[in-house]
Formats: C-alpha cells, structure tokens, sequence
C-alpha cells in the first residue's frame, strides 16, 4: 500500500479531521510534532530513554482518541502537550521524583515578548538562575518551560496545564517576581566608622566633658 503524501502547508484543521480515521494522516501530524513533545517531555524527565517512551505513549494515546478529539479554538499541539503532561505527572508521581532541569535547558530559554523582567532574569548568570528555578514548585518550572522552551502563548499553557488564561497570566507574573525576589543581592551593612565601633566598646559611652 502506497503511503499518501501530504504538502506541509495542508490545512492543519482538515489534516486532524482526516487522522481520526487516516494513519497516513495521524502520521503527518506526528510528523510536525514529535520532536516538540519528545523535547518537552525530555526537560521534565532528564532522561532520553524515558523521554522517548513517553512520547510514543503520548502519541499512541492520541490515535487512541483521536476520534473523541474536539477542536476549541487553541492550537493541536495544545492537546497534545496536555497529554504528554498528564503522562509525565504520573511518571513523576510514580517514582516520587524531582525533574532535573540542567544549564543545556536555560541555555535554551528565549524571551519574545515578555518585557524586561524576564529579560533581566534571563541575563543573570546561569548557574545561578537555575539553582533558583529548580528550587521552585514543580507548576512554575514547567510554566517557565512551556513559556520559553516550547514558545506557547497563555491560552495553550492554560490548556496543557488545566488553568485559565487568567490564571496563566498571574502564575507567570508571582514566578518572575520570585525568581527576582530569589537573586536579589542581599543590600550592604552599612560602614561603621572606627570612632563608633571605639564606642561600642564602651557601651556606646561618650567621655565628659570637665
């Protein structure tokens, strides 16, 4: 049986129509996003081997329910990320693990229209901003992944992650503001000049005046 060819600028809402019962079809769409998910999966894993299964399994279960599949307005890619989240939560919650998240992933992040603070945290030194970003919760590492790694706007980080937009949105600002908050050099003492430190010596006593 001959494989069936199919342009990439096809009309990705005609192309998903036909994967529900076309394998050709579904094949295209792993096609255009395999590599995505599998990078995702990976940043949250630390592990190739399971990164790999992982995606298989994300798109083994998307054939499964590509039938059930409805679009709602955010992009395919949307509800395949959802997937590869839920089968990464449960891996995680399956070996009470930590994801890893290594200076290779932040050299990585890219800021497009963000603003200066995620500019400004971007531009710190990296060892130092990933020990604050792995000291995070688990949500806001894989929001900061999805942002910058994966690009997606607020509506499809909302849907992979089971939020509202709104939600997103202010999720996104209380990280900045604590990774800001975390790598905020502490302010200087200030100088105590030799004359008071004599002073203290002396409980703060002043010599009197005959």
């Amino acid at each position: 049986m001959t494989k069936r060819a199919f342009e990439p600028s096809a009309d990705e809402s005609a192309l998903i129509e036909l994967a529900k019962t076309d394998q050709d079809a579904f094949g295209q769409l792993y096609e255009r996003y395999g590599q995505r998910i599998y990078q995702y999966i990976y940043y949250r894993t630390g592990s190739e081997a399971d990164a790999e299964d992982l995606a298989a399994k994300t798109f083994m279960r998307a054939w499964q329910h590509m039938a059930t599949y409805d679009d709602r307005g955010v992009p395919f890619s949307a509800w395949l990320y959802r997937i590869a989240h839920n089968l990464v939560a449960n891996w995680h919650r399956d070996r009470s693990r930590r994801k890893i998240i290594s200076l290779e992933d932040l050299s990585r992040w890219h800021v497009s229209e963000d603003g200066p603070e995620a500019a400004a945290l971007l531009a710190e030194d990296r060892a130092t901003l990933l020990r604050a970003v792995r000291r995070l919760p688990a949500d806001r590492q894989e929001l900061l992944a999805l942002k910058f790694v994966e690009h997606l706007s607020n509506a499809e980080i909302g849907g992979v992650m089971g939020r509202s937009e709104g939600a997103v949105k202010s999720l996104y600002h209380r990280t900045l503001m604590a990774l800001r908050d975390e790598l905020q050099p502490e302010p200087a003492a200030p100088r105590e000049s030799p004359l008071r430190r004599l002073f203290g010596r002396f409980g703060e006593s002043h010599p009197e005046n005959e």
